[in-house]
């Protein structure tokens, strides 16, 4: 298993879903981490299931889209553990319509918390990550930036954090930070339940209806993505630089 002993991590969005599973599986590997979400509310329950397995995690309140929060988060996180190796974009929200129904509010919001907060934190985290000439930085993009219907708004960041993240790795590489995206297909969380009530059905519907388009036959957990991503911030990873890794069940092209 890929180890990071004495790396410090953050993972935004961490509070549930496929953040808390990131959070928790780089504190088995070693890591400290600090788990960022809206409100330190909502980061608890991550932050004790990370002591629990026998790590160190402290809880950081932001709001990833604004610039004054980010830099302070990042700011305590580095005053706290001394340095920052990690960092995982994982912070996220659906507002899924049809393009022809979707408002300003609706396209806005997504676009902000998605793709302005991986730049915002990214940018924040690049200063003491090229300073210490070592740094890992995973994006978190999704099968949906090959275009889903009722999804232009997700769609349209998911695609462009895939550019950012390519160009990072460009203008990052020569300062030893790797940056990669993991782009994960569907997974069985809070926000595909949202998803589900969004289109008017069950979970239970849709977990049948996707599995039998999926050629693994089941949606993916959670923790499937949080094992990628240990891979991709472990120095096991070292010369993977500016690449997306599809975690979907299958190849992306077909679901």
């Amino acid at each position: 298993m890929a180890t990071l002993h004495e790396r410090i991590a953050l993972v935004t969005g961490a509070g549930r879903g496929i953040g808390a599973a990131e959070a928790v599986r780089l504190a088995q590997a070693g890591a400290r981490v600090a788990v960022l979400d809206l409100s330190e509310d909502l980061c608890w329950e991550t932050v004790q299931r990370v002591r629990d397995c026998g790590g160190e995690a402290i809880a950081v309140a932001c709001d990833v889209a604004r610039t004054d929060q980010v830099t302070r988060a990042i700011t305590r996180v580095v005053e706290h553990f001394g340095r920052l190796d990690i960092l995982v974009n994982n912070a996220g929200i659906l507002r899924d319509n049809l393009l022809f129904r979707m408002s300003d509010d609706e396209w806005d919001t997504v676009i902000a918390i998605h793709l302005k907060g991986s730049f915002l934190c990214s940018r924040a985290a690049q200063r003491y990550m090229v300073e210490q000439r070592y740094g890992k930085i995973v994006m978190t993009s999704s099968i949906s930036a090959l275009g889903n219907k009722g999804q232009v708004n997700y769609a349209a960041a998911k695609a462009g954090l895939q550019g950012l993240m390519r160009t990072m790795a460009i203008e990052l590489g020569p300062f030893n930070i790797n940056v990669n995206a993991v782009a994960p297909g569907w997974i069985e969380t809070d926000m595909l339940v949202q998803a589900a009530q969004g289109l008017g059905t069950s979970m239970d519907v849709l977990r049948e209806q996707f599995a039998k388009e999926i050629p693994l036959r089941r949606l993916g957990q959670p923790q499937d993505i949080a094992n990628v991503v240990a891979f991709l911030v472990s120095d096991e990873a070292s010369y993977i630089n500016g690449e997306t890794i599809y975690v979907a069940g299958g190849p992306a092209g077909v679901l």
